[in-house]
């Protein structure tokens, strides 16, 4: 699995960079908020404008890619980060760093969803292992950014924006020139082929699952600093933790639990276990040490639920793989981009707990819809081999109907 081609690397390498943009403002929301007189609310839309963004762009990604070919999609996104991410860094308000995390947020969907089709296609194996190097690097990312922000956050707010801008050029430089260039998909995708997908009820099971969990996710993610009420550096090291937990279950553990569980098994009761950990937040939001352990214990469960959930998006319904993540991700990012905010409305006029109780009752409600439309998605536990001979067929069936 390891011994994969350098353009490979190369996309996975800047996959660890753009990775790193969804941590890496974690240490310094509080910072922000003091610094610009912000409420949490109005700091949390930091995340909410990035999601919202990235969500709906995430359905004019497919159309991009299959007209212009993978590479210079990946190359438009990572410039477009470049800029977002300075920008924000250049601002003097909280409105303006949220209307450049949006354009951040613009750049990150073009490459992601690019990145891990690209990824999947090039790297050497089976699709499982492909996707377990893509979320390799999607857990680095994760674990690194928390405590580059908490390091640079501790010198300036400004410092990690400035860092993900100038890291983002070195992958800039190291995609342009390892990737090869890569030919148009045979036939252009439309916007309408995303929701054509989704008409695959196992498909749209797995996104409103996914939606209900970042719900929770999300929750955890940006609400957590403001009860936690201490410095960039020491929510960076705590936030790095759960990365680092986050990024050795969705290698190590995940496929393991899979091969001797099943793929749905493991994520219902893998659901209900991150249930049960933002339960304890919410009857603990006032002990700081009960939110810290919280936070790294939920990393290892949301590594669990990253890579066994994209690997059955990858096989949940009969259409190329860059649709299916469109219209997946599409719907995920929608629970991502409402969470934030709202939990930080919670927060200020209600109390610190009902954040976290109703980010457990979403996860929950997750594993029910998952639950219930279990039965559609029976074959994402077949043989590769076995697999992409379905696929293929069903793949010139939908062509063929169209």
């Amino acid at each position: 699995m390891w011994r994969q081609p350098k353009a490979v690397w190369a996309v996975a390498f800047a996959s660890v960079v753009a990775f790193m943009g969804i941590g890496l403002v974690d240490p310094i929301l509080k910072p922000i908020a003091d610094n610009l007189d912000a409420s949490p609310s109005q700091v949390s839309l930091l995340f909410t404008s990035y999601m919202a963004v990235m969500g709906v762009a995430m359905l004019i990604t497919g159309v991009v890619s299959s007209r212009i070919g993978p590479k210079r999609t990946l190359l438009i996104g990572l410039l477009v980060i470049i800029a977002g991410a300075g920008l924000a860094g250049l601002s003097d308000s909280v409105m303006g760093i949220v209307g450049w995390r949006a354009l951040w947020g613009l750049g990150n969907a073009l490459f992601i969803a690019t990145a891990l089709a690209t990824i999947v296609s090039s790297a050497r194996g089976s699709v499982a292992q492909a996707i377990i190097l893509y979320e390799a690097a999607l857990g680095l990312g994760i674990a690194v950014g928390p405590l580059v922000g908490g390091v640079l956050g501790s010198i300036s707010w400004r410092g990690p924006f400035f860092g993900v801008s100038g890291l983002m050029a070195v992958a800039l430089v190291v995609t342009a020139f390892l990737l090869p260039p890569t030919p148009r998909a045979e036939r252009a995708t439309t916007l309408a082929d995303p929701f054509r997908a989704l008409r695959h009820r196992g498909l749209l099971g797995v996104g409103i699952t996914a939606l209900l969990y970042n719900f929770g996710f999300f929750t955890l993610l940006a609400f957590t600093p403001f009860p936690l009420d201490m410095t960039a550096h020491q929510i960076g090291l705590i936030f790095f933790g759960w990365g680092v937990a986050l990024a050795f279950t969705s290698v190590v553990v995940a496929p393991r639990l899979q091969h001797r569980f099943g793929t749905v098994n493991v994520l219902i009761v893998n659901l209900l276990a991150m249930t049960a950990t933002l339960v304890v937040m919410a009857l603990g939001t006032e002990h700081k040490l009960v939110l810290a352990a919280c936070v790294v214990v939920a990393g290892l469960f949301i590594g669990i639920n990253n890579t066994l959930i994209t690997e059955t998006v990858m096989k949940a319904a009969p259409v190329e793989r860059g649709v299916a993540s469109a219209a997946y991700s599409f719907l995920r990012f929608g629970g991502a981009a409402v969470a934030p905010w709202l939990a930080g409305v919670l927060g200020e006029q209600v109390n610190v707990h009902l954040p976290y109780w109703v980010g457990a009752g979403a996860v929950l409600l997750g594993a029910g819809v998952l639950t219930a439309t279990r039965r559609y998605l029976t074959g994402v536990d077949v043989e590769e081999t076995e697999l992409d001979e379905l696929t293929e067929q069903a793949e010139s069936i939908t062509v063929g109907t169209d």
